[in-house]
């Protein structure tokens, strides 16, 4: 604590401030120093408020905290077809439709013939066809499911399933995987692992990076590869321009008849693309290797990793 502000380590040297909880914040980095708060700069004839501070900004910094969600080479139209607003599952004043929106993606996910979770759960486990019982990490994994199906696909798997939520935890380890033996379920944040170096085969982060601004996502990619020896990326694709303002434009009159439709829109103005996630990769640490599997159709799929000394 520093002047009752909490302090997270982030990697080159970063640090990340917050003031009460519940607030929620702007983002800049400074020199150093990642800030998250209201904005820091004087208005006329006041002092700036005590928790302020006057910093040098680092340009590298500066220009991935502002950096499109299309990449820092994004179009005019692409760089607007974004959106800082939140989405009904990132906001705590609003539980139940938060709530809806996850059992909804949920219940989308187990289904037999058309759920998401068999899908991803065989693009996960094809990280990992040479390891005998991998030892999975799944990060943002909401109430599971995608860590269920990867326990039932793979006989010797061994999965940590983890969210940041304490609610979706605690449901989680009341139901089948919080007594499965393969299974262990914990509160954790993605952008800082409670893991050593190298501990996991695997880390997976699936359909959840676009919920971060860039500095946090940055994060997720230096923690993900530090823990584990690969970071498996699923998340919405972003189409080019036009075809995104297209869909945008068909999704659009739905967003107020469904929670699943509103946080679904802003889902898709938030996605990063290929090019944006090599640009937060590099920004992570310049020795993070990403690669992008062909994927014709579906989600964007990375592969992050660094070499390690034996």
């Amino acid at each position: 604590m520093v002047d009752g502000v909490r302090q997270t380590r982030f990697p080159a040297g970063t640090l990340v401030l917050y003031d009460e909880p519940g607030h929620h914040f702007e983002t800049d980095v400074a020199d150093g120093f990642h800030v998250r708060g209201k904005p820091v700069g004087r208005k006329r004839g006041r002092s700036p408020p005590p928790w302020s501070m006057m910093v040098y900004v680092d340009s590298k910094a500066r220009d991935i905290v502002n950096m499109p969600r299309g990449g820092p080479d994004a179009s005019w139209l692409d760089r607007r077809l974004q959106t800082n607003r939140l989405e009904y599952l990132d906001r705590d004043d609003v539980d139940k439709l938060k709530q809806k929106v996850v059992r909804s993606l949920d219940r989308a996910g187990r289904r037999r013939f058309m759920g998401a979770h068999e899908k991803l759960a065989k693009i996960v486990l094809g990280e990992v066809p040479d390891v005998p019982s991998p030892k999975i990490l799944e990060l943002g994994a909401g109430l599971g499911g995608l860590s269920s199906k990867l326990l039932e696909i793979h006989p010797t798997a061994e999965v940590t399933v983890t969210d940041i939520d304490p609610t979706f935890v605690a449901e989680i380890a009341a139901g089948d995987l919080g007594s499965h033996p393969r299974a262990t379920v914990q509160v954790m944040d993605a952008t800082a692992i409670d893991a050593p170096d190298g501990h996991y085969d695997l880390a997976v982060f699936a359909m959840s990076l676009h919920h971060l601004r860039p500095a946090l996502a940055a994060q997720v990619l230096a923690e993900g590869t530090r823990a584990a020896n690969k970071l498996l990326i699923i998340d919405l694709r972003r189409p080019p321009a036009p075809l995104h303002s297209v869909v945008l434009a068909a999704v659009w009159p739905f967003t107020g008849l469904s929670p699943l439709a509103h946080d679904g829109f802003i889902s898709q103005l938030r996605a990063y693309s290929p090019s944006a996630l090599s640009a937060l990769a590099d920004f992570a640490d310049p020795a993070i290797a990403i690669e992008f599997p062909t994927q014709r159709m579906g989600p964007t799929v990375a592969v992050a990793s660094r070499a390690r000394a034996n």
